[in-house]
């Protein structure tokens, strides 16, 4: 197993975020987090890069403990995060803000970068612009891009299709399967509970910290209960 999360509490003061969430991710799967706002999905993607502190449990990576890891050294042996909010320098050059992400590489990034360029042909087009001038497609873009630049084992996605138009949310997804079918494990945290299910192996469902639900992804396309609660009720999924 790639990633193995192990009964894991984290605090917010003395609000209790997560309440021993377990979950697992395996090479070469692409696991989604779906649930409520405020149901600990980017609390659990943070507390696993290293974000986060855990207040307890312990989070195994590619067979080592690295619940007491700090976040850059987690980056090195290969988790890649795309954080919600998007986060990129907006004074800096797309190209520049590539190469912020391979910070913690050694040698030569120039596959990595080449590897962004072919799989967001808009980043190459404007690898000079500022980007704080691009669109909010293209910063998206420019995020999961920028996580990839570390190379990852595992990317964590936090909310990729937020505030985005249907059809760059298509795209978006699009790539995402691209990048898992080139070998990248992917962990997607996604409001978009249908498209996450429709794009994911395996789903967890968070409510209020603790896992509600689990299984294969489109087992929990026709779950009632989670077409119910996430899906608008009676969709027509085949």
């Amino acid at each position: 197993m790639l990633l193995e999360v192990r009964d894991i509490h984290v605090h917010y003061g003395k609000i209790a975020a997560l309440k021993g969430i377990s979950l697992d991710v395996a090479d070469g799967e692409i696991v989604a987090l779906i649930g409520a706002n405020g149901a600990g999905k980017s609390t659990t993607l943070k507390t696993i890069s290293g974000l986060r502190p855990l207040s307890g449990g312990q989070i195994v990576f590619d067979g080592q403990d690295i619940s007491k890891l700090a976040g850059h050294k987690r980056v090195r042996l290969g988790i890649g995060q795309a954080p919600e909010g998007r986060g990129i320098f907006p004074g800096m050059t797309v190209q520049e803000n590539l190469l912020m992400g391979a910070y913690a590489r050694k040698g030569s990034v120039s596959r990595e970068l080449a590897t962004v360029y072919e799989l967001f042909p808009r980043l190459a087009e404007r690898k000079s612009q500022y980007g704080g001038t691009m669109s909010g497609g293209e910063q998206q873009m420019l995020t999961i891009g920028r996580a990839l630049m570390t190379n990852p084992k595992v990317l964590l996605l936090d909310e990729p299709s937020m505030g985005l138009a249907p059809m760059l949310v298509a795209q978006i997804f699009e790539i995402i399967k691209e990048i898992n079918s080139r070998g990248t494990t992917v962990l997607l945290v996604e409001q978009n509970a249908h498209q996450a299910l429709q794009l994911a192996h395996r789903a967890y469902v968070l409510e209020t910290g603790r896992i509600f639900k689990s299984a294969a992804a489109s087992e929990l396309l026709h779950d009632p209960e989670v077409r119910a609660a996430y899906l608008g009720g009676d969709l027509g999924v085949s």
